[in-house]
């Protein structure tokens, strides 16, 4: 099944990142935080439109208090991170600078901002700690004056049980991705082990009414992160096969170029983060591709 071209949520911003949603994003905020906030209307999500990776919305950004949260999961490693967070934060900032009357950039006077805190929740098949911290400066060649740190937080199912226990919506979650991947052993079919899932999670899950009554909703946005997966893990193998065949750093930054030119005909990368990992201005890779952002 092809990737959707038009831009959907992921099933973890779905759950976490809706404004009717609110008490489970409390209940997770509260739970990294061993924090005892209970009203939900104390969140103040925000949304930043123009982080769009692989066809889909996949940020959770709110305020609660003086903090600016920004969660993201992760069904594949991705060491990069903190590059991500830093570029998400950025317009995050933007847009409260812009939402606060009088604030001034360029007052003799420090003009206080939420404090940042990056979270990544990572729940794909590679092996991984229950925590894990990634920072920028690992990404430096020497030392540098910009560190962005992000903690990645394995919420696979069996992993981070303390947390899990804390965050029902988010131990429901784990169990039911958990239960997608046993039941693709069983029927080896995407689809119906989403079906057989929503199921046969416990009648007493906060989330299984919404996945009842999103059933078809919730069942896209699952084959969807499932083939973005198989598209990443061909997409690392090509790299690696084609710098084993070439034995050369520009063979393989050429197959990586193909790849991102048949990743944004297939309307899963824009043409502005596929330059980017190319290493190109957005028109310089126009011009190579023939290709024209919308």
């Amino acid at each position: 099944m092809a990737i959707n071209r038009e831009h959907k949520d992921r099933l973890f911003r779905a759950i976490f990142g809706r404004e009717e949603h609110k008490s489970w994003t409390l209940s997770l905020y509260n739970a990294i935080n061993n924090s005892d906030y209970t009203n939900p209307d104390d969140i103040q999500l925000t949304v930043i439109e123009d982080v769009i990776y692989m066809g889909m919305k996949n940020d959770v950004s709110f305020i609660i208090g003086d903090t600016l949260n920004l969660y993201e999961q992760q069904s594949s490693k991705n060491p990069n991170m903190p590059l991500r967070f830093l570029e998400y934060v950025g317009m995050a900032y933007s847009k409260y600078v812009e939402s606060i009357p009088y604030f001034n950039i360029y007052s003799s006077k420090v003009q206080k901002i939420p404090t940042p805190k990056f979270i990544c929740f990572y729940n794909g098949t590679e092996g991984a700690s229950d925590k894990e911290v990634l920072k920028l400066s690992d990404a430096y060649d020497g030392e540098g004056d910009v560190e962005v740190k992000v903690l990645m937080l394995n919420i696979n199912y069996g992993y981070n049980a303390k947390l899990l226990e804390a965050c029902r919506p988010l131990s429901d979650y784990s169990w039911f991705i958990a239960k997608i991947r046993d039941n693709q052993k069983i029927t080896n079919d995407i689809e119906k082990s989403v079906d057989m899932a929503i199921e046969e999670l416990d009648e007493t899950s906060p989330i299984k009414e919404f996945m009842i009554q999103n059933k078809a909703e919730v069942r896209h946005m699952c084959i969807t992160e499932y083939d973005e997966t198989k598209v990443l893990a061909a997409e690392r193998e090509e790299g690696r096969a084609e710098g084993r065949a070439e034995g050369r750093a520009e063979g393989r930054a050429e197959g990586v170029f193909d790849t991102l030119t048949d990743l944004v005909k297939k309307g899963i990368l824009s043409i502005s983060l596929a330059a980017q990992q190319a290493n190109m201005s957005v028109s310089e890779f126009e011009l190579k591709t023939g290709l024209k952002a919308n």
